[in-house]
C-alpha cells in the first residue's frame, strides 16, 4: 500500500467514525435492511469534476456490494444537470455514505475548478501554478490530488519530502549561508536525497544565494512583478524560480510574464467554495 492510499484509508475511517458513530439511527429506524435502490450524483453548477476515484473507494470500504457506474471521470468539465455516476445497492448503505462522498467530491471539485481557472490564466507563459501546505487538516492528500486534476502542480506534500528554507529558518540559523550549508550537510549525513529551496526577501539575499549556490529552487517572497523580472534575470536559468506571497488572480498574469517558473497560490486550497452537487434517489 502506498503512503497516499494509507492516508486516504485513514481519512475515510475517521470520517465514518465521526459521522456514523454507533449507528445512523435515522436510516436504521425507517429503512429496511433488505431495501435496494439507486442514487445519482447530480451536478448543480459548472466546474471541473474531481474525487470520483476517491468516492468509489468510500463506497467500496463501506459496502463492497454497492455497484458504482461512472459516466464522467476526474478532470471532466461538468455543467448543471450532468450525472457523473449512479450507485446502486442497499438503500441503508446509500444513505450512510452520501454525506462523506459529497463532502469529498464537493471540496475536491471546488479546488480543481479554482485551479483550472488559474492554470488557464497562465496559458501562453512558461509559469505553472503551485499549491501550498495551507490545506484542511487531514485532507491534504485529497486537496493536492484535486490541484493536479485541475491542471496545477503540487509543491511539497509535507515537511518530509523537500527542504524549504524560509525566512524564519534563515534567521534562526544565522543567515543564508549557514542555512544552506547546514541543510546540505544534514542531507549528506542522513542519506537524504531532497531538493533544497530557499526563500529570499530582497535582491541582496538573492545575491548571497547565487554566490553560494547549492540549491535547486529560489523563492521570491513578496516581490513585485518588476522586482521579480529583475530577479529572474539575475538567476539566468541556473535554478528554478518561484514567486510567492500576496499573489491574486488579478496579478497572476503579471508575475507569469516575468519568466518565473512557478507561482504558488495558497487560495487554491485555503479559501475555496465547494462545487454544488447532490446525491438523489433515481
Amino acid at each position: 500500500m502506498t503512503k497516499e492510499q494509507e492516508l486516504i484509508d485513514r481519512l475515510i475511517d475517521l470520517s465514518f467514525a465521526e459521522d456514523i458513530g454507533d449507528g445512523d439511527h435515522t436510516t436504521l429506524s425507517c429503512i429496511p435492511a433488505t431495501a435496494q435502490g439507486r442514487s445519482k450524483l447530480l451536478i448543480k453548477e459548472p466546474g471541473i469534476l474531481a474525487g470520483i476515484e476517491v468516492a468509489k473507494e468510500v463506497f467500496r470500504r463501506f459496502d463492497p456490494e454497492l455497484k458504482v457506474e461512472v459516466f464522467m471521470n476526474d478532470g471532466t468539465e461538468v455543467k448543471p444537470g450532468d450525472v457523473p455516476m449512479i450507485v446502486s445497492g442497499k438503500v441503508q448503505s446509500l444513505l450512510q455514505t452520501e454525506r462523506l462522498m459529497l463532502n469529498i467530491m464537493q471540496r475536491m471539485s471546488g479546488i480543481a475548478t479554482m485551479t483550472h481557472k488559474y492554470a488557464e490564466q497562465l496559458k501562453g507563459t512558461h509559469a505553472r501554478v503551485l499549491d501550498t501546505r495551507k490545506t484542511t487538516p487531514g485532507m491534504r492528500i485529497l486537496e493536492k490530488m484535486a490541484v493536479k486534476i485541475g491542471g496545477g502542480v503540487n509543491h511539497r506534500i509535507g515537511l518530509f519530502d523537500m527542504i524549504l528554507l524560509k525566512d524564519n529558518h534563515v534567521d534562526f540559523a544565522g543567515g543564508i549561508d549557514k542555512a544552506i550549508l547546514r541543510a546540505k550537510e544534514y542531507c549528506k549525513e542522513n542519506g537524504k536525497d531532497l531538493k533544497i529551496e530557499i526563500e529570499v526577501r530582497n535582491l541582496d539575499e538573492l545575491r548571497q544565494v547565487l554566490d553560494l549556490g547549492g540549491v535547486d529552487r529560489i523563492m521570491f517572497d513578496n516581490f513585485t512583478p518588476e522586482l521579480t523580472r529583475k530577479a529572474v534575470e539575475m538567476v539566468g536559468g541556473r535554478y528554478e524560480t518561484e514567486s510567492s506571497g500576496g499573489i491574486t488572480f488579478d496579478t497572476l498574469r503579471d508575475y507569469a510574464e516575468t519568466g518565473v517558473d512557478f507561482i504558488s497560490v495558497g487560495a487554491l486550497t485555503h479559501s475555496v467554495k465547494g462545487l454544488d452537487m447532490s446525491f438523489k434517489a433515481c
